[in-house]
């Protein structure tokens, strides 16, 4: 029961921090997921004896930090599911990128048009499901946020950013095509930390400086909304 950090619970959902670097799901490589640990809470805490029903209803980036919202009954996996179709979750984020951002607050929306942008979402469908879920986001889907400039140096910049999609990997491509990558972020950020006259002195390859910091849902059962909030990682301090 120590091994997470429990934000919320109630008899029907779950909120818990996913530390960076450990998988939100399992991807068949054994290697231990978040969904297992709160499993394993859930099975202690309450004594169950045979499989823990745990929903999933969304998903952080394996080197991402922050809050994650279960369902703990096939009713609280509905309601939260139902609130990220309709985008009335508010999920906040907090970044440090490369370089000095220089506007103070900007909106970014555009058409998706790179299949690694989304096709890694698709992992377990036929190639006739995924070429058609290609067209359909081709055609259709964009990528929209908007951040804030929360405070610079002549190195890295730390943002707020307040995504209104949840397309796979948005946040880390969008701040990338802008020309300030998330620190730490290889797969997006090679180009710019090759230009950059002394590289990227993140220490942890299987972590980045994107952390889902904030969220805010209702609940199951009544129209209450809670409101969750974690603190910025104290190593963080030392590049802005």
């Amino acid at each position: 029961m120590s091994s997470i950090k429990v934000l919320y619970e109630d008899n029907h959902i779950i909120a818990v921090v996913k530390p960076a670097g450990v998988l939100t799901q399992g991807d068949g490589s054994g290697e231990k997921c978040l969904m297992d640990m709160v499993k394993d809470y859930l099975k202690e805490k309450y004594k169950k004896p045979g499989n823990v029903f745990l929903g999933l209803v969304h998903r952080l980036d394996k080197p991402v930090a922050g809050i994650v919202l279960f369902g703990k009954t096939s009713k609280g996996a509905s309601r939260l599911s139902e609130q990220f179709r309709n985008h009335t979750i508010q999920k906040t984020y907090h970044a440090i990128v490369q370089g000095k951002v220089k506007e103070k607050s900007g909106e970014l929306k555009e058409k998706i048009n790179k299949i690694s942008f989304f096709a890694e979402g698709f992992t377990n469908k036929t190639d006739e499901e995924l070429l058609q879920e290609i067209k359909k986001a081709t055609k259709t889907r964009t990528a929209e946020l908007s951040w804030e400039l929360v405070k610079s140096n002549e190195k890295y910049s730390l943002l707020k950013i307040l995504p209104k999609t949840g397309r796979f990997h948005q946040i880390r491509v969008q701040m990338a095509e802008m020309g300030h990558p998330i620190l730490g972020d290889e797969k997006y950020g090679r180009d710019f930390i090759v230009r950059q006259s002394g590289g990227d002195n993140w220490q942890d390859r299987n972590t980045i400086a994107l952390m889902a910091t904030a969220i805010s849902f209702k609940l199951a059962t009544e129209d209450k909304v809670v409101s969750l909030e974690l603190p910025l990682p104290e190593e963080w301090k030392k590049y802005l």
